[in-house]
């Protein structure tokens, strides 16, 4: 089978793993979603595998971070405080991942990282209510886990930015979108539809940055 075949089988499975998880949130069908979820990032490190992430050392740490992700989205299947601390932890992992990817790949452009600087700067009013509200929610040690986090996150943005490759900088912006409205529903007030647009930013955000590293690799 051609790599260019390849593609589009496995493209048109992240599609449509990606869609029946959209669906299912909307709907709260549990069984849908434990199988659309992780299957959606499976295709994900599948598109990744065939655009040659495995041969160079920038790829493997997407490939790395994308496993961790993996791993995230399995641990906030469940419920509770330790599948979330599990989840966040896995992510945050995932990030740092992705951090030394940006970093491999070079950072060509420092000047775009103050694009990354202003998206932090929009999203600041809604991170300074998030880390009190996890305070109340689960005390110092779940406050000091979401900080960590935040900080991380808001590094992997600037340096993706400061890779010099738009489709990077922009899927790590829209990653954190997920991040931040995720926060925001789970700690201070639920939205509407909010569970729906965590998902879709996150799958556009992971999609878009996979595709900028393949596009960047040697």
């Amino acid at each position: 089978m051609s790599p260019t075949t390849l593609y589009a089988v496995v493209g048109t499975l992240f599609a449509l793993a990606a869609l029946a998880n959209w669906w299912a949130v909307v709907v709260r069908n549990y069984r849908v979603m434990v199988v659309a979820k992780p299957l959606t990032l499976i295709a994900l490190i599948g598109i990744a595998l065939i655009g040659g992430a495995g041969d160079e050392t920038a790829g493997r740490w997407l490939l790395l971070g994308l496993v961790l992700c993996l791993a995230g989205d399995v641990f906030l299947l469940g419920d509770g405080e330790k599948a979330f601390l599990a989840g966040l932890s896995s992510f945050l992992l995932g990030h740092i991942a992705y951090v030394a990817t940006f970093v491999v790949l070079g950072l060509a452009e420092p000047a775009w990282g103050l694009i990354g600087v202003m998206t932090l700067i929009a999203a600041a009013p809604w991170i300074v209510r998030v880390v009190p509200a996890a305070h109340r929610d689960g005390g110092v040690g779940l406050a000091g886990a979401v900080t960590a986090y935040t900080l991380v996150i808001g590094a992997m943005v600037v340096l993706a930015w400061m890779t010099g490759h738009w489709l990077i900088g922009l899927g790590a912006t829209t990653f954190m979108v997920s991040d931040t409205v995720l926060a925001v529903n789970r700690f201070v007030e639920r939205r509407r539809l909010g569970d729906l647009a965590v998902m879709v930013t996150y799958h556009l955000g992971q999609l878009l940055i996979v595709l900028g590293v393949l596009s960047a690799l040697p």
